[in-house]
């Protein structure tokens, strides 16, 4: 830290890293200054074309500044991505100390070992935004090239870790009129707008001051005119079908005796039972009330659906529900045939949905269907695992990690997306962390859901800004899908979320209740569903381009 290519960067430039990496935390759940987006990495831009002494003054008589040096560009970078993964992902010390049964000290650990390693993408696009950049000043190409090297970098994070968590684009899912572009693009389409803006602040910060004002000027009216999308609606969507969303609000740390398991139970069914039945005969009383019978009101965001109940949902849950449990089976059973309703339910599979060639003895963390007969038909068994958390990779590189908490779930993988037939109905079911990964969920729209189902525990992040920063990343796979989304959680948030990624309904977090949740169903099939991830691929071939390009002419002038 102390060799002299370090002692060469300019102070300035560490305090724009630092005014950066704040704006980049606070433009997301729970501070959720999202106008703040559009100027979040001019800052750390500018540090990277403005790093080190050239020897000589400028006219001005300040300093002459020259781009990073690719070791400079890197650390300047990392040290943006592990501050800004502290500051937004803060909430995985609480995560492994309260419930994953870590020590402070270990679960501080934890937190900063996983900063360390996640903020390697930010360190990765400084050290590509240096290796673009040209002799001098000569800045051109690393500005134009900057947009698409961040889409590759999150394509990379999201392809090679797997912790696609908080895409820059998730900070604009409310701007309808920009977050749109996604049933193109996908997410990675706006983080691209988002960073084509930041490209453009950060260029008039690098033109001498006196050409300086009108750069600023387009920029600021760019960010403007995108930003004004927020206050653009969309007209209310109709609805012709129902779910009840059941949230539990179980206890993530409960200690749980046959009473207790027994009257937890017994509790949630009927609550499900009594919402199926009450919704049911309030929509006899407005049918009934009804000049013709034969066109029933529909719902919409600002009216609860009042046709009869066609799904029960139940959320990803910290109970010990087992697939293979006769009274949890039964007492399921019994409730969708009271009911006479399809009914969801997360669950612990005890052995996999679609049987391999040799039997197994491990479990999934899977949804399974109940028909209104009682019968249990099919099943989902979640794919992506939460690494350390349902599963622990490399076993014997990582067998410490497994000594130091006892809560290390022992899951299985997946092995289908398909969605799940409810009596004609496709539902496309993806449990918790399922979510955030864009090219996944679109998988099941591709193969004919006919609307999106999420199941989900958050009680494992508190009150922490993570269930808002989960939500957001839910509602962003709804837009890219132009599909309905039921979301169904431990905790909250439980809502049913429309193709605009808007929740049209939603329960309080914290408490016990059940959601009477308007939806409807759709083949139609967005240009993201069907071709996944093309502009992101687009943009890291582009990147690689531009990398060459330059590698050529340093070859060629030296």
């Amino acid at each position: 830290m102390l060799s002299f290519p370090v002692r060469q960067i300019h102070s300035s430039a560490w305090l724009l890293v630092l005014l950066s990496t704040l704006l980049q935390v606070v433009i997301f759940p729970l501070p959720g200054l999202y106008v703040l987006s559009w100027f979040a990495f001019a800052p750390l831009i500018v540090a990277l074309l403005r790093t080190r002494p050239a020897g000589a003054l400028e006219v001005d008589g300040s300093v002459n500044l020259q781009a990073a040096k690719p070791g400079q560009g890197f650390l300047l970078g990392y040290v943006s991505g592990i501050l800004w993964y502290a500051g937004t992902c803060y909430w995985i010390y609480d995560t492994m100390h309260q419930y994953g049964g870590l020590s402070a000290p270990f679960a501080l650990l934890a937190l900063f070992l996983f900063c360390l390693y996640l903020g390697l993408y930010h360190g990765l696009f400084g050290l590509l935004l240096s290796l673009a950049a040209g002799p001098g000043r000569d800045n051109r190409l690393a500005l134009v090239a900057a947009p698409f090297l961040w889409v590759a970098v999150e394509l990379a994070r999201t392809l090679v870790t797997g912790f696609p968590w908080n895409l820059l684009g998730t900070a604009e899912v409310d701007n309808i009129s920009l977050s749109r572009i996604t049933t193109l693009t996908g997410v990675y389409g706006v983080s691209f707008e988002i960073m084509l803006v930041n490209v453009a602040v950060a260029a008039a910060f690098l033109l001498p001051r006196k050409k300086r004002s009108v750069l600023m000027i387009a920029s600021m009216a760019a960010a403007a005119v995108l930003q004004a999308g927020r206050l653009v609606g969309a007209p209310a969507l109709p609805t012709d079908h129902t779910a009840l969303l059941v949230q539990e609000n179980i206890s993530v740390g409960a200690t749980w005796t046959r009473d207790a398991f027994d009257r937890t139970l017994q509790e949630l069914t009927d609550l499900s039972v009594s919402a199926v039945s009450h919704s049911s005969n309030l929509a006899s009383a407005v049918v009934e009330n009804t000049p013709s019978k034969q066109n029933p009101p529909r719902g919409n965001p600002s009216q609860t659906n009042s046709a009869k109940i066609d799904l029960i949902v139940w959320p990803e849950s910290p109970a010990p529900f087992f697939t293979n449990d006769p009274l949890f089976r039964n007492a399921l059973s019994e409730a969708t045939r009271k009911s006479r309703t399809w009914l969801v339910t997360g669950a612990i599979g005890s052995a996999p949905a679609i049987p391999p060639a040799t039997p197994t003895s491990r479990l999934f963390n899977s949804a399974a269907l109940i028909s209104p007969s009682g019968d249990w038909i099919a099943r989902y068994d979640k794919v992506h695992l939460v690494p350390f958390g349902e599963y622990l990779p490399f076993p014997s590189l990582f067998a410490f990690a497994g000594g130091l908490t006892k809560e290390v779930g022992e899951f299985e993988h997946g092995g289908s997306r398909a969605p799940l037939d409810a009596g004609g109905t496709n539902l496309g079911i993806f449990i918790c962390y399922e979510s955030v990964f864009p090219g996944e969920v679109r998988e099941f729209a591709n193969r004919g859901a006919q609307v999106l189902v999420n199941l989900s525990n958050d009680g494992w992040y508190g009150d922490s800004g993570a269930y808002a920063q989960h939500l957001n990343q839910t509602r962003m796979r709804a837009i890219e899908n132009d599909r309905w989304l039921l979301s169904a959680t431990n905790t909250g948030v439980t809502a049913s979320i429309d193709p605009y990624g808007r929740t049209v309904a939603r329960l309080p977090r914290k408490e016990r209740a059940a959601l009477v949740a308007p939806y409807a169903l759709t083949s139609v099939t967005t240009f993201y569903t069907r071709h996944g991830d093309w502009f992101a691929w687009l943009c890291a071939i582009i990147s690689t381009g531009a990398l060459l390009t330059r590698l050529l002419y340093r070859r060629k002038t030296s």
